[in-house]
């Protein structure tokens, strides 16, 4: 403990020691920081996705920098301190786990999450989605939205009934397409086909995003390939048939 006390305080004092000669670190702004946090974030994810441990400690460094800074910043204008930010956490996390910290009962995880929605609402949340940040991709989005909304038992019972959900919304949008209907009417069709979807996903224990991006690296990795042999035969993809094209993506395919 000594030891993990002994480096947190470290940090703070590099911090201190940044804020107060560095001329960037003096310069940065709660504002400014925004966007460099949300890309450092990305990459945490990347290194996860990746299962890059050196990289995910490197990037859980960097995350643990700007929580820090931004905590050094706020202090500054006295609005709080790195030492408030954790006590206020731990206090939640005290709240928001009777089953370890007082006398309730729980059989499993989903009891876990029911009770932490619950206890939400008690801490003046006006909705259970209210915690879902609008500015998540919309993706991610919808499956936060799904998880709150069964935390609070509105969901499907069986697998089946959400497979049928997604071949219903399928008819739907392909109607819209077959009567050529707005853009409007098919982009809102559509939308509902990749809801669905993520909801099965749901139940199917995948996580769409993480699946998603499999397959974008998937193929970004093929389609690479077919590049580079396509350079080693001193051709130009824009100057090659689809025919020829997919030929190497088979070959792509078969590594």
């Amino acid at each position: 403990m000594q030891e993990k006390l002994k480096a947190f305080e470290r940090l703070l004092t590099i911090m201190d020691e940044l804020r107060e000669k560095c001329p960037w670190d003096k310069k940065q702004t709660i504002e400014s920081l925004r966007y460099l946090t949300i890309e450092e974030t990305y990459e945490l994810s990347d290194a996860i996705i990746n299962k890059d441990m050196v990289n995910i400690k490197k990037e859980l460094g960097d995350v643990l920098l700007h929580i820090v800074f931004y905590a050094r910043i706020a202090s500054e204008t006295n609005n709080f301190t790195i030492t408030e930010v954790i006590n206020s956490l731990c206090e939640k996390l005290i709240t928001r786990h009777p089953h370890i910290y007082g006398d309730v009962q729980v059989e499993n995880e989903q009891q876990v999450k029911e009770n932490w929605e619950k206890i939400k609402l008690k801490e003046g949340n006006k909705s259970v989605l209210a915690g879902v940040p609008n500015s998540l991709p919309s993706l991610i989005k919808a499956s936060r939205i799904q998880e709150k909304a069964r935390a609070v038992g509105f969901d499907w019972e069986r697998p089946e009934q959400v497979w049928n959900k997604v071949q219903e919304e399928i008819a739907e949008f392909k109607q819209e397409i077959d009567i050529k209907a707005s853009k409007e009417r098919i982009e809102d069709e559509f939308g509902d086909v990749l809801f669905s979807l993520i909801n099965y996903a749901r139940f199917m224990e995948i996580n769409p995003e993480d699946a998603l991006e499999k397959t974008n690296k998937k193929f970004i990795k093929r389609f690479q390939y077919i590049e580079n042999e396509a350079a080693k035969a001193g051709k130009q993809l824009s100057d090659m048939t689809l025919a020829e094209m997919d030929e190497y993506w088979n070959k792509a395919k078969e590594l």
